[in-house]
Formats: C-alpha cells, structure tokens, sequence
C-alpha cells in the first residue's frame, strides 16, 4: 500500500523530475519484489523456519498507566468485591413468576407447622409416659404373683417405713408445740403424749435396722436378717396384725413376770415405816393383796403420804427396787434408772389428767381402751370393753389424786390394782388364781 501511494504521488510531479524520480521508484519496486521472493523461498524450502522478530512498537507507557488507573477509578472497580453475574432477563415465552404470599400468611403456615410438630410431641411424650406407668403399676402385680412372700415382706417394710416417718415428722411438730407452750407438756392432748412418748423409744430401735438397710453392699445381707428378726430390730410400724399380738403378749408377760419381785421389795421395806402414821392402812393393803384381792381407789388415796418420803420415796428405795420398777414398765435399761421413772410416770400423769379433759375413759375406743390399759400393766387380751373401762377408771381416780411427791405411789399402780387380776394372773401362771 505503500508503494501505490508513492506511485501515485511520483504522478502527479512535473515531467522534469521523472527522470530522477523514476530511478529511486524502480530501485524501491526492484527491492520490494527480492524481498518478497525471498521470504517465499525460504518458507518453500527452509527445513527450520526462523522466528520473525516482533515489531518494534514505540509506547508511551506512562500515558497508557495514566489512562488505565483513571478508567478503575471512574468506575469503581474492587478486587475483593465478588464479582457479580449479570442477571438473565426472563424470556417472553418463560412461565410468569408465581405471586408472592403476604406475611401474615407466611406465618400461619409457620405457626401451622409448629403447633403441629408440638401436638406430635406431645402426643409421643403422653403415649411413652403413660405406657411406662402403667407398666411400673403392673410390675407390682407380676412380682406379686412370682414372688408373694418377697412381695409381701416388701408392701409390710414400705408401708412401715411410711408410717414410721410420718410419726417421726409429728413427734417433731409435737416437740416444738411443748417447747413453746408456756404449759409445756400438759398442753398436748392424749394422743400427742403417747406419741411423745414412745416415738423416741421406736426412733433409737430402728435406726440400725434403716441404716444397715440403706447401705450399698450390707443392705441386702441384712434385710433379710432384719425381718427374721423383727421383734428385735422393727417397731409397731412395720409389723403385721398378728405380729403386733404376738410381740405385745411376749413384752405384757416379761413386764408381769417383775410383780412378784416388786411386791416382795413393798414387803420388805413395810418395817422400815412402822413410825409413819399410814403403817397399819398399808399393812392391810399389802395383806389384801397377798390374799387375793385389791384395795379400793379410796384406801390407796388415804396412805399416799407414805410413799412422799421414807424407803418407798424414788431416793429411797434400793438399786434392786429401782431395777424391778423398770422392767416392770418396759423400759429401756440405762444408767439413769430414776430419772427414766420419773419421767415416765408424769407422761403416763398427764395422760390421765388429758382423758379426764377429753371426757373420761368411757370416751376412748376399743384400740384407745386395749393400749391404755397395755401402757398402764393390765393384759387387755380377752377383755371386753367394760372392764377395761371399769380397771382405767380406778387407775385414773387414783393418777389424778395425787401430787408430784407421791410420784412412787404412781409407778406401784401396777400392783396394786392389777397384781391379782385374773387376766394378769393368767398371762404370768397360764391359769387364774383360786
């Protein structure tokens, strides 16, 4: 294309140059045409083709980083900006977008899903739940009906366990009213005071026996050794019916086998009162009962002075006596004998003062009368509820006569209206006195 330009140029000069101009064209056509030629030839022929060298291209290299750096800061350009995809224009022949829901609606359905989700929850937990208890409630039978020796021990020690600390909760409620009461004890009811006073006694028998059963490797060698033993390691709480009678007939007849010992002490110590003004009244009273027969209310009454001081005070009377007196009670042996005495018969006291508030003896009921009479040294097996009545009203006539210096009088009630009775006679002997 050069070329052509320069011929056209040389025509349009004047004729007086073309001479000269004409050679400088023919040399320029004269070399163009070698050089074609051969570059042809040796791209024929060559057997190693040569690399063109690249042309040599002039750039202004700082003009171009100018221009390049001001095009990226017109338009914004960030590395780290992820890059984004041009958005395909939807076709005139796609499907239109469905509309969209409103939110309210959007959440009812969510609301839908989860209380839906909840009831099946819900309804998973009631259906497991109530399987699992129904199948704890049956297990009960299944062991029952393998096992009903097993079983039954278990119901008696569960149900006695219950019973006992439900007693133990209200000797505590009870304890604190006493401590509290500016009358103190007198201030509880019969019932109260019998559960004040036997709840320690129970407490101190069984805790063994609960300990002992509680411990992870000893609880199953004495469990059963607790049972075989009940009398000795178990309280009313966990015995059965026929238990309770048996365990109180063996107790009543080791507490009667202590009246004769007692009432050879009364008749050892009469001599030692001979100056006292009741000497002769309770010579006859002791009289009366080695025959056969007790004294009336009114005769023990009359000689309560006599066991105010003297040998038959509860300083005065002998270590055997004392001893005597306790197993003729029941009481736990202990060094503090007298104390356990004196203590014991203003509970029993004030019990009697509390059946004379609720009403009298004939109020009580026939479990009332049996333990009444069972806490105070008379048998109530075999006895109707009239005479036990009538036995508890001279007992209480007597209890609530008398004054705390008389407190020994108390503690010799036992035999003195009950050492000949038939029932008493019965249980000691195996026969009735003739």
């Amino acid at each position: 294309m050069a070329l052509a330009l320069r011929v056209a140029r040389f025509g349009s000069i004047p004729a007086n140059c073309w001479p000269r101009d004409r050679r400088r064209l023919l040399h320029l056509c004269s070399s163009a045409s070698d050089k074609r030629q051969t570059a042809f030839c040796s791209r024929n022929y060559a057997t190693k083709p040569e690399a063109a060298a690249p042309p040599q291209i002039k750039r202004n290299v700082a003009a171009e980083i100018t221009s390049v750096g001001k095009v990226i800061y017109e338009t914004g350009w960030d590395a780290n900006k992820p890059i984004e995809k041009p958005k395909m224009q939807p076709s005139s022949s796609s499907c239109p977008p469905p509309p969209k829901k409103p939110d309210d609606e959007k959440r009812k359905d969510l609301d839908t899903l989860k209380s839906k989700r909840d009831q099946m929850r819900d309804n998973m937990q009631d259906y497991i739940f109530t399987r699992y208890f129904n199948y704890v409630k049956n297990y009960d039978k299944v062991l029952e009906k393998n096992f009903p020796k097993a079983m039954q021990l278990y119901r008696v020690f569960f149900d006695g366990v219950k019973d006992f600390f439900g007693d133990m909760k209200r000797f505590l409620k009870i304890a604190r009213i006493a401590n509290d009461s500016p009358q103190g004890i007198r201030a509880l009811n019969r019932q109260e005071l019998e559960l004040y006073m036997q709840m320690p006694r129970d407490m101190m028998k069984v805790a063994p026996a609960l300990i002992g059963c509680s411990l992870p490797m000893v609880g199953y060698a004495f469990f059963p050794l607790v049972f075989y033993y009940p009398r000795s390691f178990l309280t009313a709480h966990f015995w059965t019916p026929q238990q309770r009678s048996e365990f109180q007939s063996y107790y009543m007849k080791r507490r009667l086998g202590n009246n004769k010992d007692v009432f050879r002490c009364l008749q050892a110590k009469l001599k030692a009162t001979a100056s006292h003004p009741k000497h002769s009244a309770f010579a006859n009273i002791l009289g009366q009962l080695g025959s056969g027969t007790h004294p009336t209310p009114e005769m023990l009454i009359d000689v309560k002075d006599i066991f105010a001081d003297g040998p038959y005070s509860l300083l005065g009377m002998s270590r055997k006596h004392v001893k005597n007196l306790v197993n003729l009670h029941g009481l736990p042996s202990s060094i503090f004998k007298r104390h356990r005495l004196h203590e014991h018969a203003f509970l029993v006291h004030y019990m009697d003062q509390a059946i004379t508030r609720e009403g009298g003896v004939h109020n009580l009921t026939p479990d009332a009368l049996r333990y009444s009479c069972y806490l105070r040294g008379l048998n109530p097996g075999g006895l109707n509820s009239e005479a036990m009545i009538e036995w508890l009203r001279k007992w209480v006539k007597v209890s609530t006569s008398i004054q705390g210096e008389h407190i020994t009088l108390f503690l010799h009630l036992p035999i003195l209206l009950g050492y000949n009775h038939p029932n008493n006679w019965k249980t000691i002997y195996g026969k009735c006195p003739t």
